[in-house]
């Protein structure tokens, strides 16, 4: 899960990048979904990749228009798992 945060008057910069160059996605990242406050400031994006660094790629495409928070997750049927100890 990535938290984007825009950066404050960045927000019409980042929509424009977007339309203009896609997502540019390093190999190996894909995008999954994303979600968007309704103050358009902060994006919710999952993504999936195998390696941290091909999202730290990706992330220094964009910290120019945002901050970012990166937060490994597991869905919900790997987590009851792994807390059985399975």
């Amino acid at each position: 899960m990535i938290i984007e945060n825009f950066h404050p008057e960045k927000g019409k910069q980042l929509y424009a990048r977007l339309e203009e160059k896609g997502r540019q996605l390093p190999a190996g990242v894909t995008y999954m979904d994303s979600w968007i406050d309704t103050g358009l400031t902060t994006c919710f994006q999952l993504m999936e990749s195998e390696e941290l660094s091909a999202i730290q790629a990706w992330v220094q495409l964009w910290n120019d228009l945002a901050d970012f928070s990166i937060i490994p997750v597991i869905s919900s049927s790997e987590a009851r798992e792994k807390a059985r100890g399975a």
